[in-house]
């Protein structure tokens, strides 16, 4: 099964489309749900209930098979993913305890293809790699980047394109289409992601260029956040544009003032499907991936989540990522 994706890329990478840009609002009455306009235009309702009635898909004995035997003998696909709540891609339903999401729903998808029983486990982001590296996790579905540092370390089949969002207060009359407009700006970022990688970058070449450089902010949760950018103490907040997109339309407080690849300028990012280097899972994970989405279960899942747009045509394994920061 080919591994080829075909691939966006643009000059500036910039004016990405908002995978989620209109109103939102939570319908409690409703079995606890929320509606968001997807880029499309279409109404897309979403299901915040620990009821999901997931996209299902059936098992494929011959892309079962190439799963490593200590895998297939336990019969447990054992995903993590990050237990910060950033819907739509990984967060708690009304019961505050069910993960749903995106990001769960394809892990559920790939399980269901390999003949696992899918089995999440919720830790904090940095978690997620050390679980990996210690093989206490087979693989992780939580909006990881494919990058180039990260390919030393980790084998990835992608499965969704990874575009990123500046959010600020609404009416910040701020506009962000490169570098220079986050000159001597406070911008908050969350730890070792690839978002502050690309805002390290721009603080740098501002510098070269003899603008001032971003004021760096990091902060515990999202709650402190966005509590920090209602207050005036931060004037942005660089994170995936599904989620920034989602939080702006369901709070009206806040909005997308710039988007931009997650893998640079001149290449589009992707979300991927992450292992330990060598484990053997890849090709099993982008050959079940390939599945469901020549099957049309991947489009309902996306189209489920208001993400239609950050849909890619094929499973790639390890293809060119977010460049190495120079040092």
């Amino acid at each position: 099964m080919s591994t080829s994706i075909t691939r966006r890329t643009t000059a500036a990478a910039l004016g990405l489309t908002a995978a989620l840009v209109l109103a939102a609002c939570g319908n409690p009455s409703d079995g606890g749900t929320t509606e968001v306009a997807a880029a499309s235009g279409d109404t897309v309702k979403i299901n915040l209930s620990p009821d999901q009635n997931r996209v299902t898909t059936g098992k494929v004995d011959a892309i079962a098979a190439e799963v490593p035997e200590e895998i297939r003998k336990r019969g447990t696909l054992e995903i993590v993913d990050s237990s910060g709540s950033a819907a739509p891609l990984t967060f708690f339903a009304t019961d505050n305890k069910t993960v749903i999401g995106v990001e769960p729903d394809i892990a559920h998808l790939v399980a269901d293809v390999l003949g696992l029983k899918p089995h999440i486990n919720t830790v904090s982001w940095e978690n997620i790699f050390v679980g990996l590296d210690s093989a206490k996790y087979d693989v992780g579905f939580s909006n990881i980047t494919v990058t180039e540092e990260r390919k030393e370390k980790y084998d990835f089949a992608t499965y969704r394109e990874d575009n990123l969002g500046f959010e600020a207060k609404k009416g910040s009359g701020l506009k962000i289409t490169g570098p220079a407009d986050v000159a001597g700006r406070t911008v908050a970022v969350n730890s070792g992601t690839n978002q502050e990688k690309l805002l390290v970058e721009w603080s740098k070449e501002n510098e070269k260029a003899g603008r001032k450089p971003v004021d760096i902010k990091y902060y515990q949760n999202d709650s402190d956040t966005y509590l920090a950018l209602q207050s005036g103490r931060i004037d942005l907040y660089l994170g995936p544009n599904p989620t920034a997109a989602y939080h702006a339309a369901t709070t009206g407080k806040t909005e997308v003032v710039g988007t931009y690849s997650g893998a640079g300028a001149g290449l589009q990012g992707l979300i991927a499907a992450t292992t330990k280097k060598d484990s053997g899972l890849a090709k099993p994970l982008a050959d079940a991936l390939n599945h469901v989405i020549e099957n049309g279960t991947y489009a309902k899942v996306l189209q489920r989540w208001g993400l239609s747009d950050e849909a890619v045509t094929t499973s790639a394994i390890n293809p060119p990522g977010l460049p190495k920061t120079d040092k």
